[in-house]
């Protein structure tokens, strides 16, 4: 199979599960307990029909949107994830400067694999650092000084994710960073030789923004430990509003599902938050971002950018999600299987893939401009 031979996420994704190591493709696709939720973020989109207009001079399609502060050139951005270098050696580096090709935003994950640095020193256009709220408020504030110095725009708070999910796909396996495999995932390694050659040939697997916390050497803190032991579960309201406070700059809460959430977001003075419920992999059985996004999006969409994530596999579905009002749409495994399939070819043709398809959607829809999609255009299904 060929990068050539992918028009869509489904083959990307079989392009990637032929190339990778089954505990590394399972670690990409797979959700928490049962995966409800996984299954139901794209579901809720079927669900939804567009209603088009015709006959209204679609000619020229502007479908740029401005989110945080920053103007995208299309609306939807690659949102941060982890650990993007065991997936491909290119890693961060391949997503970061894809999407400047394409005029979109980026982000850096706390457990990135390259620095925020060169991340911006490979793009300059929009980028968000996305980080935990860890015990340790040394560390917080050491790293949103540091993404300021980096030339950072935007900080990203993760706030669904104070503990692990249950991924029961990586207890299967015994996946864990730094590798500790149980037969069966060792031999599903063994059969994938061009991932480790891929491995073994480039440079050493790092976390540049918690290499001084979180090691890989096997004798320090693992990845699954630094989410029990690090991060926070009394985090509060009045934490993130000091942080606020302190970044002095657009500020977006992910993961966020209430309307009672969201208007608490607006009011300690966040520029956006993005509804999210972490790809389905943290609390099997919670409502899918697309299904609250009106509700969220009436509530506070006059004061705070709302974003959403999770499930989108389609430009459809970015249409349908901008219709009930998000501001723009964050991709996950739709950039990482690409990633994991090809490098940043791959992440190319996928956001090109997706430009493609808003760009000839929004044309059949009758739509010159994103703001002119609306609810009008939408019928739910009962």
């Amino acid at each position: 199979m060929r990068l050539t031979d992918c028009y869509n996420f489904h083959d990307f994704r079989r392009m990637a599960k032929r190339r990778l190591p089954g505990p590394i493709f399972d670690y990409i696709d797979g959700g928490a307990d049962d995966e409800v939720t996984y299954r139901r973020n794209t579901a809720a989109f079927e669900a939804c029909d567009l209603v088009p207009d015709v006959l209204r001079g679609v000619a020229d399609v502007d479908m740029s949107v401005t989110v945080m502060g920053q103007k995208l050139a299309m609306p939807v951005y690659c949102s941060p994830t982890a650990l993007q270098r065991l997936f491909h050696h290119q890693g961060e580096r391949a997503v970061a400067a894809a999407a400047a090709k394409h005029g979109t935003m980026f982000g850096v994950s706390s457990l990135g694999t390259i620095s925020l640095e060169e991340a911006r020193q490979i793009s300059n256009g929009p980028q968000v650092y996305q980080f935990y709220f860890h015990k340790d408020r040394g560390l917080n504030r050491e790293m949103m000084v540091r993404a300021k110095n980096a030339g950072v725009q935007a900080m990203m708070l993760t706030v669904d994710s104070i503990t692990g999910g249950n991924r029961e796909r990586d207890k299967r396996t015994g996946f864990a960073i730094p590798f500790k495999l149980n037969l069966a995932g060792m031999t599903q390694f063994a059969i994938k030789p061009s991932w480790a050659i891929d491995w073994l040939t480039h440079e050493r697997f790092r976390l540049p923004q918690l290499e001084n916390h979180v090691k890989m050497d096997g004798g320090a803190l693992s990845i699954s430990r630094y989410f029990t032991e690090m991060l926070d579960p009394s985090m509060s309201w009045d934490d993130v509003a000091e942080m606020v406070r302190e970044w002095g700059g657009p500020f977006c809460l992910k993961g966020i599902m209430s309307v009672e959430d969201a208007k608490r977001a607006a009011e300690i003075g966040c520029s956006g938050i993005v509804l999210s419920n972490h790809g389905g992999r943290q609390l099997d059985g919670s409502r899918s971002a697309f299904d609250q996004l009106a509700e969220i999006v009436d509530a506070v969409g006059d004061r705070i950018d709302v974003m959403m994530d999770g499930g989108v596999q389609r430009g459809t579905h970015v249409l349908k999600a901008l219709s009930l009002g998000a501001k723009a749409v964050g991709l996950g495994r739709y950039y990482l299987f690409p990633l994991a399939a090809a490098g940043q070819p791959g992440v190319e043709r996928a956001l090109e893939t997706m430009r493609t398809e808003i760009e000839r959607g929004m044309k059949l829809m009758g739509c010159t401009s994103v703001s002119q999609l609306s609810r009008r255009n939408l019928r739910f299904r009962s």
